[in-house]
């Protein structure tokens, strides 16, 4: 009887793998494994996207302040995951604000240095900056009703960078990490973790400036390139939180893509583009439609395509890479070099994409926000 039993056993397992389904499970491609570190804002941005591509698997969408609090900007990937029917990715809060910058400083900075265009949720509103993002609410706390819709799903009660740690140390070398707000998260995670670096597959962070130039003939792109004009080396991701940036920039990851402003400013949201969604009917694309407003650059979802479209990019370079955190005029700003001329302080290889194909860009961009969405 035990005999048969096992012949038995095994004449159902054959049968199984022998299926047409099985078969197909069994030689599918692992998924891409990804964590996502951002200061959400809207439905634009790296998570919608990433999680719309079906060989990825977001793991989880980490928090931190930047463009607004990290309050709000958890709500909105609260919100994102609500709308794209994902509420099994995890959404952790992390940093609310800089390891060393404050409101204080920077005040005291732009006494001695000029203005700041943009400053996030420390932005005072100006007459002459027409086009630029709303700051936050003034205390972190305040979440202001979102216009995609407030959240009801609640976050993670992890904190963002253990978080992030453990789920490096659970899957080494296989998982990349975008880091599409300030570095803030991932300078934490690398201090406590030092193998934490070493251990993420690949690094893909939008921050740092080399020199953009105005590429398209409209008024929303002059607005933004005109930031660039006297300050080309000077970016807000980083600029928010600089000790945090060259902390990342020290680490040892075995391989690092940055997507700099400088391809940004060949690309904008245009109203063309959004409507060009509209034939999906799904709640992802008629969110979109009220949830964006046309004219600003595609930052980060340049940073989620190079990734997933390698062949959008059209000039990349590699070039040594660290931040000036000295509290001096160039306080943030992108420092760069080619191997023979780096000083050896610890700066490490990047990829540095400069410029991308739009057409290429935003018919990629258009296949995922189009996709079906889980019912």
């Amino acid at each position: 009887m035990a005999l048969r039993y096992v012949w038995t056993v095994c004449l159902v397992g054959l049968m199984i793998l022998g299926t047409p389904g099985a078969a197909a499970a069994k030689n599918a491609p692992a998924k891409r494994l990804v964590l996502i570190d951002d200061d959400v804002v809207g439905l634009n941005g790296a998570p919608a996207l990433l999680l719309q591509a079906p060989d990825v698997e977001v793991l989880g969408i980490t928090t931190t302040s930047g463009s607004v609090w990290r309050d709000t900007a958890t709500a909105c990937a609260l919100r994102t995951v609500e709308i794209l029917g994902r509420t099994d990715v995890p959404v952790v809060p992390g940093a609310t604000y800089p390891l060393l910058n404050t409101q204080g400083s920077t005040k005291r900075w732009e006494g001695l240095y000029g203005r700041l265009e943009f400053k996030g949720p420390w932005t005072e509103p100006v007459s002459d900056s027409p086009g630029q993002p709303s700051p936050g609410a003034p205390l972190p706390s305040v979440v202001p009703s979102l216009p995609i819709g407030d959240p009801v799903t609640k976050p993670s009660g992890e904190i963002a960078a253990a978080f992030l740690v453990r789920m490096v140390r659970a899957h080494p070398r296989q998982i990349t990490l975008f880091a599409t707000g300030p570095m803030t998260n991932i300078a934490i995670a690398q201090r406590l973790d030092p193998s934490f670096a070493a251990n993420v597959k690949e690094l893909v962070y939008m921050g740092g400036s080399l020199n953009p130039q105005q590429t398209l003939d409209t008024p929303a792109a002059a607005a933004f390139a005109r930031e660039f004009v006297n300050t080309p080396r000077r970016e807000f991701n980083i600029r928010w939180d600089p000790e945090a940036a060259r902390i990342m920039a020290h680490g040892a990851w075995p391989k690092v893509t940055m997507v700099p402003v400088d391809p940004s400013t060949g690309t904008q949201w245009t109203r063309s583009f959004l409507d060009s969604l509209k034939p999906a009917r799904t709640t992802l694309t008629e969110m979109l439609q009220t949830g964006l407003e046309p004219g600003f650059p595609m930052w980060d979802e340049i940073a989620a395509m190079v990734w997933l479209e390698p062949s959008i990019v059209t000039r990349a370079e590699t070039l040594y890479v660290d931040f000036d955190t000295n509290q001096t005029a160039g306080y943030g700003d992108t420092l760069s070099w080619h191997d023979a001329y780096r000083p050896h302080l610890g700066e490490r290889a990047q990829r540095v994409v400069l410029r991308v194909d739009r057409a290429k860009l935003e018919a990629g961009m258009r296949a995922l926000y189009m996709r079906p969405l889980p019912r």
